[in-house]
């Protein structure tokens, strides 16, 4: 799978593309309070890929608190990558 920029784009092509798998992916977003202020979200548990949010059953979650997407072991999406690219 080649890397895309954004994580909206980067959740739909494992929703969607054959051979891949959301159930199989790893979110690390930015969650103020939890330890390090980081929280892992499993793939399986994401309900809904919206323009600006995701959805799981416990919460709306804004793309840019997307910190690392992980599939099978491989990073998909570092926002600490993106930015050194912006500099």
């Amino acid at each position: 799978m080649r890397r895309k920029s954004f994580p909206r784009d980067i959740l739909n092509r494992l929703k969607w593309e054959e051979g891949l798998s959301l159930k199989d992916a790893e979110i690390v977003i930015l969650h103020r309070g939890a330890p390090n202020d980081r929280q892992r979200i499993m793939g399986k548990d994401v309900i809904l890929i919206g323009h600006m949010f995701f959805d799981t059953p416990d919460a709306s979650i804004p793309f840019h608190r997307v910190l690392e997407i992980w599939h099978r072991g491989s990073k998909l999406f570092d926002r600490e990558d993106l930015r050194k690219t912006k500099e």
